[in-house]
Order: structure tokens, then C-alpha cells, then sequence
């Protein structure tokens, strides 16, 4: 039996000074690094708590940015007053994800480390996962693959990144706050998650040692038009099969004047595409401008059989979401 220190952290540098021992992760909500300690998944030689460091604030900004700390819990954030009349995309979605328990547990620090999703990752039975051991090959390419990518997919890995929050905050063009021992930086969380390439295990753009600081989201004028759209097999409780983030800002005569989109449980990492948001520009968000979007946003698209449908489901799923943040939802959308 191998042995599990444990240490509280009381500062950012204390915290940051432990994470640096061998083994060493961080742990707050530990709503999954505990099933994957359960799984042997994961197999760390010590927890660095940080769930008590002074983080867990909402706040504006000089600049006019909203700054979320990494400490704060999903449902409290959903819950947040600023959040709900500044974002209520992001309120949508977090609160699109995961059960209530959780939500009262996780933390948005947590929720945007998550690992991709893929069952041959979470079952040791099944004995070949380029994330799990990286070189053994990926048994989801030939297998059971419905809830797997069409997008930035390699031959080494085809998981899902399973969160809803992240999706959204794609949408909303937000950046992280980042520290090390050494340094702090800001990063897009568009640029956060991976793609699998040949390096699946790594999900993140994380480096060692360093902490989520906070998520800062700019104050873009996206308020009033937004919609979120999570496709699930059950109304609770379930990952996305496809989820869209849409957020217009109209002018006064319904064109839209600026545009953020990004799509879930299609990708590695929340697959947001630019071009697709600049083809909505100038025009009314009507089926026809929302289906050139989508078009973009699924250039390049491709099943692995069993997951096949989820093309067509992307494109129909975009075009709603578009067309409803607009208010122009059509039963034919």
C-alpha cells in the first residue's frame, strides 16, 4: 500500500511551495479526483487542499471585466447576481451541468480541470488508452464510441471534454489568471484545453506547478441575446452529446453587431472557430446566417461510426441555439 500525505494549504505560496513535492496535486471540491483515486486512475502521493484559501470571491474589475476566483462553487456562481444580469450564458450553463450535489461541491478551478470524458479512459478493464497509458493504443476508435469527438480528433485519442461552464465561458471570450512559483500569466481559455494530437494524456496547457488563479470574463455587450443548448440522453445528470454556447449583440436594426459561439461534447477542449462568428456579422441571426455558421463551425467534421449522427445533430443544435438567442427560434430551425 502506497501512503497518502495530505496537507492544507493556508496561502497561495504555501500552496504553491507543496504542489512542488513529488506526487503532489491540488484537491478543493475533489468532485473527480476522488472517483479517479477510487478507479486507479489516478494515484497522486499528496493532496495540497486548497479548498480554504481566500479565492472564492466575485468581483469587477477597473477594466470593466467580471473576476471570478477559482475557489468559488458552481452553484454559487450560477447563483451570483453579476453573473446572472452580466452572464446569464454562464449561468445557463453551469447550471446545464452536473447535479445539484455536485454543483454545491465542485469548483470552477476544478471544473475547468477536468479530464476528458471516455469511458475506456475510466475502466481499467479495458487495457489500451493513450490517456491512461500513453503508447497503448485507443480501444474507443473501434469500440463504442456514440459519445466520443468529430473534431481535432487524432489516432491517438478521441475523448470529450465534459464541461458545460467551460463551453460558455469560451463563448464569452474569457482569460485565466495563472501562477507559478515563479510568475504569473494570463492565458484565452480558448487556448487552456488541447487537442489531443500525439500527446493525449496532457489535457491542458497547465504547467507544472502552476495554480488557477481566477477566470476574468470581459465586458462584452452579450447580455440580452444568449442562448444554451445541451443535447443529452436525460434531462439530469448527463454529458452532453452536443451543447452550444450562442451569445449575439444586436444593433438596433437586428443585425448582429458582434457574436460569440462555442460547441461542447464535439471536441477535446470547447471548439470554438472565429470565421463562424465573423459570418454572422451585418446580417439578421435567421436560419440562413445560423446554418453558414454552423457550416464553419463543423468544417472538418468527422464520425468514427457509432458517434456519425453527431455531425447533423452539431449543425441542427447551432442553428437553434443561434436562432433562440436571437428570439427567432423556428420549429423548422
Amino acid at each position: 500500500m502506497e501512503g497518502l500525505h495530505y496537507h492544507r494549504a493556508t496561502s497561495i505560496e504555501d500552496a504553491l511551495q507543496w504542489i512542488a513535492e513529488p506526487g503532489a496535486v491540488f484537491i478543493a471540491g475533489g468532485t473527480q479526483l476522488v472517483d479517479l483515486m477510487k478507479g486507479g486512475i489516478a494515484r497522486p502521493r499528496c493532496l495540497v487542499d486548497v479548498s480554504r484559501l481566500p479565492w472564492n470571491a466575485v468581483e469587477p474589475l477597473d477594466d470593466g471585466s467580471l473576476s471570478i476566483g477559482a475557489g468559488v462553487r458552481n452553484s454559487d456562481l450560477a447563483d451570483h447576481p453579476e453573473v446572472r444580469r452580466r452572464h446569464p450564458l454562464l449561468a445557463r450553463a453551469l447550471l446545464a451541468g452536473a447535479s445539484p450535489q455536485l454543483r454545491n461541491m465542485a469548483t470552477v478551478g476544478g471544473n475547468l480541470l477536468q479530464r476528458t470524458r471516455c469511458h475506456y479512459f475510466y475502466d481499467n478493464g479495458f487495457p489500451r488508452c493513450n490517456k491512461r497509458a500513453p503508447g497503448s493504443g485507443c480501444d474507443a476508435l473501434q469500440g463504442h464510441n456514440r459519445q466520443h469527438a468529430v473534431l481535432g480528433t487524432s489516432e491517438h485519442c478521441i475523448a470529450t471534454h465534459p464541461s458545460d461552464m467551460a463551453v460558455a465561458l469560451a463563448a464569452l471570450r474569457a482569460r485565466l489568471r495563472l501562477r507559478s512559483a515563479a510568475d504569473e500569466r494570463r492565458l484565452a481559455l480558448a487556448d487552456f484545453h488541447r487537442l489531443p494530437g500525439d500527446t493525449p494524456e496532457r489535457d491542458t496547457e497547465l504547467r507544472e506547478g502552476e495554480l488557477v488563479l481566477a477566470v476574468e470574463l470581459p465586458p462584452l455587450p452579450f447580455a440580452r441575446h444568449c442562448h444554451y443548448l445541451k443535447v443529452r440522453d436525460r434531462a439530469s445528470f448527463s454529458f452532453a452529446l452536443v451543447s452550444v454556447a450562442a451569445a449575439l449583440e444586436l444593433d438596433d436594426d437586428g443585425r448582429v453587431r458582434d457574436a460569440g459561439l462555442a460547441l461542447g461534447g464535439v471536441a477535446h477542449k470547447p471548439w470554438r472557430v472565429p470565421a463562424a462568428e465573423q459570418a454572422l456579422l451585418g446580417r439578421r441571426p435567421d436560419a440562413a446566417a445560423a446554418a453558414d455558421a454552423a457550416g464553419l463551425l463543423l468544417d472538418g467534421a468527422r464520425g468514427h461510426g457509432h458517434n456519425d449522427f453527431k455531425i447533423e445533430l452539431a449543425r441542427r443544435a447551432i442553428t437553434r441555439a443561434i436562432t433562440r438567442a436571437a428570439g427567432n427560434d423556428s420549429p423548422d430551425a
